[in-house]
């Protein structure tokens, strides 16, 4: 369910003119004595709004003229399936495929002490892997995709859609209009799913703690984007020591750090630059591991094949006890990298994904793992090099330049993740402005963020230089990978109850099964809390803090500007004012507010009395979708009364949608502003009445039709056209050739005089210094440099 407008807010018709559409009428009482037309009215997210529904701040009649595109992905063929899946093998697998290189060595620190811990170890590699990122990962959390996206947020933005959970008041009815919104009719088996819903709703902790949950996810992901580059290329690098017996810990250590440094030196280039030769890198690899760990298991113990026997298992913590728990923080290590399979969706598909891990990375790792088992039977002594001891001497070197190349890739592939998942962040409000860039015009998704890029370069930098070894950073790594996983499972759990409508039987079984498991490697993982165990914990705070501090003080300055919105007679009292001066051109006053008009406006006009001949107050979006076709981008609406040509525009974008340069965007706001006055043109002359006689606002295809401006508009005016249609669009051009201004609202926040303690320590120390110290907002928006005017206003929230 969703609110057509938000409860609590003003019922005037901010800035609203009235269409054709005959949807705003007096209010009404239905047969259960309801009244209609109020501003807290309700309706089902998936239909359009009541004909009777008061319009108040809705844009739903201006977004139900907006045709929509494709609501379904087109379907993909076997050949690109498979060609994607080639692709996935360099690109989100290459974490998970170095785990060899570490985790034997990790699971057995104190040594072998019965090789019969080899086979209870191997047997909980087989069925970890095959129980989380096969069954888990592969055939259920992949189905919870957001439109082909995956991830934290994905998840976060599907749930998002389904209920009001998001802290920022600003969803509205014609955002469920859009074609990538795709939700589910009501079924029989929905009553839960709404009460489930409804308590979700009503729950303002409940939001909160989901929102926290979420963050803490993704604060975990970046820390991974510290850790995986760390101990990927220390546990390649550490193999030269085979040949190089000269070599200290110390200079291994600096070996490492020296092609880390050139890592992210070379980040700025792009992924797209180097990303044709991940595949063959990665699968050549595979090739070779898997190889290997045949050659091993042949020449040295078959008899390891009955570890696929889970007795084995029950038998490894009988002898061992509490050693035997503690050791699950190294076995944890075989799936580190499982949660890119889906924070890497939307690069691939579904099946493709399924398609490599099924039939490359899972018996390539495996072998891997069985032949380094049947080595160690025979060589136990050797588990702290476990292998690069294994290989057979002729593929000593080819192995070694092919592993670090694997190391670099499957660094690559976590940092390039780390840079999504905070442009997504800041998208969403939830991180402190950084410059985006986008490296590739090929993939989706593919940016850098030069001030995250340093950071974590330092921070692997330090890392490697005061840990050295694998061991800590490992323990480290095991806390950051379960906890996302165990994260993963509580989203997907809440999706299945809410979305997919599952039975009671597969809810309960779903945590139950893989929820238990991720916590009793946990609780392993932690017992090494204080061995580099709590290195994730601290970035995750770090990071936790900055995001959480920037999303409750730009919540609270959203509200701010909602509950200060200038009241709908405001435009009517400038008209009246005869000091007012108009300026040639066209301005743009962007603001977050997408409802009303935002209080910076009257500010500006105390400030400097005057106002551009036409005015476009601008709000910029993100709905909880990952991407926003652009001839549903923008939605305009007239601002009282008509003639004074002052518009509201709301531009919506997708999470994962790239905000088009200055010139671009200008171009396509102006353009869409043309197409609306003709359309409105249109509407008004009666060019659509039989939405108006009918009624019908369910099915806005019957009644609503496209009408597209002619071409020849961009040329020359038809006389085709209405006059004012022609006498407004050809001003709109006039001014556009004067200029456009951009006014940029830089709003400063402090605490109110009566806030507590720790109110005004977040808001005037903390968020003041984060704000200081990150990019100014001109900096990361589509607002031209050159001609920017930016308004200051102090909120006290």
């Amino acid at each position: 369910m969703l609110n057509g407008t938000e409860g609590g807010l003003e019922k005037e018709c901010n800035c609203a003119r009235l269409h054709t559409f005959k949807m705003a009428e007096p209010q009404r009482t239905s047969s259960n004595g309801a009244a209609h037309g109020d501003s807290d009215t309700t309706y089902a997210s998936n239909e359009m709004p009541p004909k009777n529904l008061q319009r108040s701040d809705s844009l739903h009649i201006e977004a139900a003229k907006i045709p929509g595109g494709q609501t379904h992905a087109a379907k993909v063929g076997w050949a690109t399936t498979l060609h994607l899946a080639f692709q996935s093998i360099g690109v989100v697998y290459g974490d998970m495929g170095t785990s060899p290189l570490y985790v034997f060595s990790s699971t057995f620190t104190s040594g072998i002490k019965d090789t019969d811990d080899l086979l209870g170890v191997m047997s909980l590699i087989i069925y970890t892997v095959v129980l989380l990122p096969l069954i888990k990962y592969c055939f259920i959390v992949l189905r919870a995709n957001d439109n082909g996206d995956g991830g934290t947020f994905a998840l976060y933005s599907l749930i998002s859609r389904y209920a009001r959970i998001s802290l920022i008041p600003n969803q509205q009815a014609e955002d469920a209009m859009v074609s990538r919104y795709k939700l589910e009719p009501p079924t029989n088996r929905s009553k839960r799913a709404h009460w489930i819903k409804n308590k979700m709703e009503n729950s303002p902790k409940f939001k909160v703690m989901l929102f926290l949950v979420t963050i803490l996810a993704t604060s975990m992901v970046i820390g991974d984007g510290v850790l995986t580059p760390c101990i990927s290329v220390l546990s390649a690098v550490g193999g030269i020591k085979q040949s190089a017996t000269s070599l200290t810990q110390g200079q291994i250590a600096g070996i490492a750090i020296a092609i880390l440094i050139v890592l992210f030196l070379v980040q700025r280039f792009g992924t797209d630059k180097v990303g044709y030769t991940f595949g063959p890198i990665i699968l050549t690899w595979f090739i070779l591991i898997a190889g290997i760990g045949i050659y091993n298991l042949i020449k040295h113990d078959v008899g390891v094949l009955k570890a696929f026997n889970p007795k084995y298992i029950v038998d490894y913590f009988k002898r061992n006890g509490k050693e035997g728990w503690i050791s699950l923080g190294g076995v944890i290590l075989c799936i580190t990298g499982t949660e890119a399979m889906f924070a890497d969706l939307g690069h691939f598909n579904v099946r493709a994904i399924q398609i490599g891990f099924s039939v490359v990375l899972l018996p390539s790792v495996l072998l891997a793992y069985i032949g380094q088992t049947a080595y160690l039977r025979i060589y136990p002594e050797n588990v702290a090099n476990t292998f690069y001891k294994s290989i057979p001497g002729p593929l000593y070197w080819p192995t070694f330049v092919v592993a670090v190349a694997a190391a670099i890739i499957a660094s690559q592939a976590m940092i390039s993740g780390a840079f999504a998942i905070i442009a997504q962040s800041q998208i969403l409000g939830c991180f402190p402005r950084v410059r985006v860039t986008h490296t590739s015009k090929k993939f989706e998704g593919q940016v850098y963020i030069p001030e995250i890029n340093y950071a974590l370069m330092i921070l692997c930098v330090a890392v490697t230089a005061i840990f050295q070894t694998t061991d800590k950073i490992g323990n480290a790594y095991g806390i950051a990978v379960v906890f996302v996983m165990f994260i993963t499972t509580l989203l997907v759990t809440l999706v299945m109850v809410m979305i997919w409508k599952t039975s009671l039987l597969w809810i309960a079984l779903f945590p139950v099964i893989f929820g238990g498991a991720e916590l009793i490697y946990l609780s392993s993982a932690f017992y090494k809390f204080t061995q580099g165990g709590y290195l994730p914990l601290v970035f995750a705070a770090i990071l936790m803090f900055i995001m959480a501090t920037w999303h409750y003080v730009h919540v609270h300055r959203y509200k701010y500007e909602l509950q200060n919105k200038v009241s709908s007679n405001y435009v009517a009292e400038l008209v009246a004012r005869r000091n007012l001066a108009r300026l040639p051109g066209i301005g743009f006053l962007y603001s977050e507010l997408v409802e009303g008009i935002p209080p910076i406006l009257p500010h500006l006009v105390e400030k400097v009395p005057s106002i551009h001949s036409v005015l476009v107050i601008v709000s910029i979006k993100y709905l909880p979708i990952s991407k926003i076709e652009t001839n549903e981008r923008f939605i305009f609406r007239y601002v009282e009364p008509r003639d004074f040509r002052v518009f509201r525009c709301v531009v919506r974008y997708g999470y994962n949608d790239k905000v088009e340069d200055p010139r671009e965007f200008e171009g396509l706001l102006i353009g869409h502003l043309k197409q609306f006055v003709y359309q409105e043109s249109i509407y008004s002359q009666g060019g659509d009445r039989s939405a108006e006689e009918t009624g019908d606002a369910t099915e806005p295809s019957t009644g609503i039709q496209e009408t597209r401006m002619p071409k020849s508009l961009s040329g020359g005016i038809t006389s085709a056209l209405p006059n004012d249609c022609i006498g407004e669009i050809q001003l709109i051009q006039r001014e556009m050739d004067d200029g456009v201004v951009h006014m940029l609202g830089e709003t400063n926040v402090v605490a109110e005089e009566n806030a507590d303690l720790f109110k005004k320590i977040i808001v005037d120390y903390a968020y003041s210094f984060i704000r200081k110290n990150f990019r100014q907002p001109e900096k990361i928006t589509c607002v031209p440099h050159n001609r920017l005017l930016r308004v200051g206003m102090t909120y006290e929230i």
